[in-house]
């Protein structure tokens, strides 16, 4: 027997609101979360603009003396999971928590901390190190700290797939509730990587946007665009299997129903040209739900807006739903208004599948105004849709060559 899997909470810190209501009400309108850097001075970068957090207060969600141990990464992950928990409404005095668990992964980890720290030490010797450097650093400490936070004693581990551990980490919870190792697991990702080092290391790869209009600087499918923009912050959302949530009479905004996760073996940053490695993953994803490429009414698209990357995946969705159809179904990029959160990317992006499929509106790519014609799919150009779906793919691509693509149900009860 395997257990149907639910969404009974969502949590999300990113540069269109930290909630999942602002956020959500922003993808809607098509507001562009994109601005001038603002947290240091990147003219010597060549890099203007990111998608930053805005008013972020971590004490909003633990005590002030907790947010001093955490880097950036660990508060807005702990941040996103309690307002999982939340919204969730679970009461885990009467939960058993050996069977709730954290899987919440983080593309790069605490790299203010790495980078603040070894300038220290550069400057002012070993001695110098803060006693809390690797604790604050570790990629793993984000699901750590939300574990903490919340009390979980379930599996508790970390996804690091670059730009696709948040979906992964969300396909992995998936996986482990329908085969019953667990009844609860907060899952999806977190990133905190603008600064001096984040943006500099991204732009000496040439992926960034080298943009200083924030409208046309994260234009995904674009014929003008140059490359990505970097954003921050988290998603989490809460899965469980469907008996527990019915059981204690949990509100209930989707289904997660697909999960496939494949590899390139091709390249360590570039995808397949052929778009095959993703559109397995697609295909696995939609087999494991029983569904076929007709029954899929909108997929969020990866979509970074750099040259490689949007017109592989526009392969990859062709490689997996056929010319035919790769025409007919509604695609969008929502890093069009966030930018690209790395390894909360996939993780913010489930929550626009979750949210589009429960209120029948397919969220914008908003920068979308010169199509490429290597990109001529329907990629809901400038405004939203009001289209009722059942079914929506999340791809994620991360370097590395990792493909996840998780499959989302609407909630039409049982």
């Amino acid at each position: 027997m395997t257990n149907r899997v639910v969404i009974t909470g969502m949590g999300a810190v990113t540069p269109l609101g930290n909630s999942v209501n602002e956020f959500w009400e922003g993808l809607k309108v098509g507001k562009n979360g994109i601005g001038p850097i603002t947290k240091f001075d990147a003219t010597e970068t060549g890099i203007s603009v990111a998608g930053e957090l805005k008013d972020f207060d971590p004490t909003n969600y633990m005590p002030r003396k907790i947010a001093k141990r955490m880097d950036e990464f660990s508060k807005y992950g702990v941040a996103a999971a309690v307002q999982a928990v939340e919204m969730s409404g679970i009461d885990t005095e009467k939960t058993d928590m050996d069977r709730f668990g954290v899987i919440v992964g983080s593309g790069i980890g605490g790299l203010n901390a790495m980078q603040e720290q070894i300038i220290k030490m550069h400057d002012k010797g070993p001695q110098r190190v803060a006693p809390l450097f690797v604790p604050m650093a570790i990629g793993n400490m984000v699901a750590g700290n939300i574990s903490i936070a919340i009390g979980t004693k379930g599996i508790n581990t970390s996804i690091v797939t670059a730009c696709a551990s948040g979906n992964n980490s969300i396909g992995e919870a998936y996986r482990n509730i329908k085969h019953g190792y667990s009844d609860v697991i907060l899952a999806g990702g977190a990133e905190g990587t603008v600064d001096e080092i984040g943006i500099s290391g991204f732009a000496a790869l040439t992926a960034l946007s080298t943009s200083t209009d924030p409208d046309r600087a994260s234009i995904p499918f674009d014929k003008e665009r140059t490359g990505f923009v970097m954003g921050e912050g988290a998603g989490v959302v809460m899965l469980e299997s469907l008996d527990h949530a019915l059981e204690r009479k949990a509100t209930i905004y989707g289904e997660i129903v697909g999960y496939g996760s494949t590899g390139d073996g091709y390249h360590m940053t570039a995808p397949t040209p052929d778009g095959s490695g993703a559109g397995k993953a697609m295909l696995n994803a939609m087999e494991e739900a029983g569904i076929t490429p007709e029954t899929v009414g909108y997929i969020n698209a990866h979509g970074t807006s750099t040259p490689a990357n949007d017109s592989a995946e526009t392969m990859a969705i062709k490689y997996a739903f056929g010319e035919e159809l790769a025409k007919k179904v509604a695609i969008s990029s929502t890093k069009s208004m966030t930018g690209h959160l790395l390894g909360a990317a996939g993780a913010i992006e489930a929550i626009a599948c979750i949210k589009a499929l429960q209120e029948g509106f397919l969220p914008p790519t908003i920068g979308l105004k010169v199509q490429d014609e290597a990109c001529e799919l329907d990629y809901i150009p400038g405004v939203g849709r009001k289209t009722e779906t059942k079914y929506a793919l999340n791809n994620s691509l991360g370097f590395g060559g990792h493909n996840a693509v998780t499959c989302f149900k609407k909630w039409e009860g049982q």
